[in-house]
């Protein structure tokens, strides 16, 4: 056999630790090898030290962090190399896509500047020309269209700003791609196209692949080998065939189970639904949408505007009507970019639309003072997909969710708390005493979701809007989330806007789904009717484009 691509022996990985605090490893003993041109997966539950591990191989972990043992990289230790060969070793050799693009990237600066800094960085013997040409090239690998190149990271949705950080990590032909969480927030179509084309390169270019992911399925489809990972130590190992045909490690067995809850048909309650009758509910709506609108105009540049360029429009979401009933569960689904959380944020006049009414309760929000439109959010909530970006890192846990009851003036701080912990104990979250004094910084990404989802309840909403609250989470628990989410719709009488780009989350959990894309919705019916036998061409793609684990 050739020298194998990449090596990691008995690698121990500790973070800093305060003075007199035990040592904790985060990685603990983890070792194996990559072959060129191989794809392997790396799976488990958030905290179990993957993501360490691809910062370790980087070399991008804080400089008191404690490591021992053995990286190597074609034969080459890379915990020796010298800083100048280390900064050709980033992003020649070995290249890293993150999980959160916005870390990546420089709000300050274009995707066109972004492209070409790195390609002038390491590889200066290109002319600007070339090296546009291949920056141009490489985007549109990942479908970002040469149009956008002037554009800033604000201006793309979460998937599109992952598309570059993905193109970024591409542009340099690395001989090893460590892909942590790569598709967390794109879409089934996306992120097939990308891992299709990860993998071509793959075979290709002889090029490695180490993909960190929750998704056991795209793992599956994607990957000739899996280390599962727990608790910081490599429980189970193998081909990907024979780790999911037969599971040997209780974790692993705990993994699949979870995963295949949300595929499997048999869980689905909404199987019985007909065509004829969407919703069992022959009540008014709660929310109903008629005619909206959102466009947003790139205005030319200066350079531009002397070649008489014309401005541009964006039509972010264009002419939806849409009604969502007490009580039941609308899924949105669609590609990144399609206008899914523009819809969102319009429905909260988050931003005003450019026209078409908002009606909540009968009221039209969108006639209303900026003063009224805050206080009809006590009535209508959002859970993020990021709970961390949305929870005050200053804050404690208490603190973020009492703080709504407090803007809206339903509480003193002694009847707050007082509902704060009750709400930690509804949400999973005990004992709820020492939850309360803890900071996000202390909590798993699980239980930041559920500080979240706690913080969004607190004012006993009607509405709940969820923009994929789940995608950054994995298998076990994502289905902990879900079930807990069904439990507190039955319990506060809920209505969920549930937005995703997972479809087995959506058939999991929702009672009718709206297919949407390029800022229409072009579907809409029964969940078993849009699965079973469904009428537009792009939702056939999106179905055929999601990997079931059954397949694997």
């Amino acid at each position: 056999m050739s020298e194998s691509l990449f090596s990691i022996e008995n690698l121990r990985v500790a973070y800093p630790q305060p003075s007199g605090e035990e040592l904790t490893w985060a990685v603990n003993d983890v070792s194996f090898t990559l072959q060129p041109g191989e794809k392997m997966g790396l799976v488990g539950e958030s905290g179990c030290g993957k993501s360490t591990i691809g910062r370790a191989v980087m070399r991008l972990l804080p400089s008191s962090s404690k490591i021992e043992g053995r990286v190597t990289f074609q034969g080459k230790s890379v915990f020796d190399l010298k800083p100048d060969e280390l900064r050709k070793f980033r992003g020649e050799a070995v290249a890293l896509i993150f999980q959160d693009p916005m870390t990546r990237l420089d709000p300050l600066m274009t995707i066109g500047n972004h492209c070409m800094e790195t390609l002038q960085a390491h590889a200066p013997e290109l002319s600007k020309q070339q090296a546009k040409e291949k920056a141009i090239a490489t985007l549109a690998k990942v479908k970002i269209p040469a149009s956008r190149w002037n554009q800033y990271p604000h201006e793309f949705s979460g998937g599109m700003r992952q598309r570059v950080a993905i193109a970024l990590a591409l542009l340099l032909n690395p001989k090893l791609i460590v892909a942590d969480e790569p598709t967390t927030s794109l879409d089934v179509t996306v992120s097939a196209q990308i891992l299709q084309e990860l993998t071509r390169l793959c075979a290709e270019e002889n090029m490695g692949l180490l993909l960190i992911s929750h998704d056991l399925a795209m793992v599956a489809e994607y990957c000739d080998r899996i280390g599962v990972m727990y608790q910081g130590k490599m429980v189970e190992m193998g081909t990907t065939k024979s780790v999911f045909a037969q599971p040997q490690h209780e974790y692993t067995r705990s993994l699949l189970k979870a995963a295949l809850h949300i595929q499997s048909v048999d869980e689905i309650g909404n199987e019985e639904i007909s065509s004829d009758s969407p919703i069992p509910i022959p009540q008014s709506p709660i929310l109903q949408i008629t005619e909206l609108k959102q466009h947003y105009t790139i205005e030319p540049n200066f350079i531009e505007r002397l070649f008489k360029t014309q401005s541009q429009t964006i039509k972010a979401v264009d002419g939806i009507d849409l009604e969502l009933y007490p009580g039941e569960i609308l899924g949105l689904v669609g590609e990144s970019g399609c206008g899914k959380s523009t819809l969102s944020r319009t429905i909260l006049q988050l931003i005003r639309p450019t026209s078409g009414k908002v009606e909540f309760l009968g009221q039209d929000l969108t006639r209303l003072s900026s003063e009224k439109v805050r206080a009809s959010r006590r009535q209508i909530q959002m859970v993020f997909q990021d709970p961390h970006a949305c929870l005050n890192p200053a804050m404690t846990v208490g603190q973020s969710i009492a703080d709504p009851l407090l803007i809206h003036h339903l509480a003193d701080a002694t009847k707050a708390k007082e509902q704060v912990l009750r709400m930690l104990e509804k949400v999973g979250l005990t004992p709820p005493e020492i939850y309360y004094q803890r900071y996000p910084s202390d909590l798993s990404g699980g239980q930041q979701q559920r500080v979240a989802i706690a913080r969004a309840l607190i004012t006993h909403p009607k509405l709940l809007i969820c923009d994929e609250p789940v995608s950054m989470l994995d298998a076990s628990v994502q289905s902990q989330v879900l079930d807990l989410m069904l439990e507190l719709k039955a319990e506060f009488e809920l209505t969920y806007l549930f937005i995703t780009h997972d479809l087995w989350l959506a058939r999991f959990l929702c009672d009718r789904i709206a297919v949407m894309n390029g800022g229409k919705i072009v579907e809409i019916g029964a969940t078993r009717n849009i699965f079973v036998n469904p009428q537009h061409p792009y939702t056939k793609t999106l179905l055929a484009a999601a990997p079931l684990l059954a397949r694997a």
